[in-house]
């Protein structure tokens, strides 16, 4: 990947949406579209906690994630990284040509506006606690689950609805480390529960 991104990286959803819009508005091929390294870089690209709340919200987002294929580019993102993370590895690497995967930057802006109210209520909410979820054993546990996470949704990308709870899975967990929160940690592992339990309901 890219040189680390100098500025801090993000405490809260708010913040990490800001820095998305501001990274996309300021691009200087303005109708280009939006690249995975430039999302990346927006937020610290060597950071799993951020990295795994873009991977979620793509999927979720209202006229991006719907895009057939969208969920399991996602999913190899995540994938690379959790297996990177697992092997205990200090600088995340990616493959030049997943980076260069882009989105349209109109849907893109537009689905990320929607998701600021959301994200100011969900920041009220977060605060460290039960952190030892979020770092050392928990952290691998945390990469381990994302990991089948990621392994499953381009399955789900048959079952509907259900590559929108593996995104919202993605992104608590992302949110739990960001926030250092391990009761997140623990609602993302209820959602992913819940949802392999609506994967398996509608294959069988």
């Amino acid at each position: 990947m890219h040189e680390e991104h100098e500025d801090a990286e993000p405490e809260n959803l708010e913040q990490l949406l800001a820095e998305l819009e501001r990274a996309v508005s300021e691009e200087r091929q303005s109708g280009a579209p939006v690249s995975l390294a430039l999302l990346l870089e927006a937020v610290g690209n060597r950071a799993f906690g951020p990295l795994l709340i873009i991977a979620g919200l793509i999927t979720v987002m209202p006229l991006v994630g719907d895009i057939p294929g969208v969920p399991t580019l996602m999913a190899l993102l995540v994938a690379l990284s959790a297996g990177q993370l697992l092997l205990r590895r200090k600088r995340l690497w990616l493959p030049k040509w997943l980076l260069r995967r882009s989105l349209s930057r109109y849907h893109f802006l537009k689905g990320l506006r929607r998701l600021y109210p959301l994200a100011c209520w969900t920041d009220r909410l977060l605060k460290p606690r039960l952190t030892g979820l979020t770092r050392g054993a928990g952290l691998q546990c945390v990469a381990l689950t994302c990991l089948a996470i990621a392994l499953c949704m381009p399955l789900m990308e048959l079952v509907p609805f259900s590559a929108t709870g593996a995104g919202a899975a993605l992104t608590a967990f992302g949110l739990a480390l960001i926030a250092r929160d391990g009761l997140v940690a623990l609602i993302a592992l209820g959602v992913t529960l819940a949802t392999a339990v609506l994967v398996a309901q509608s294959l069988w």
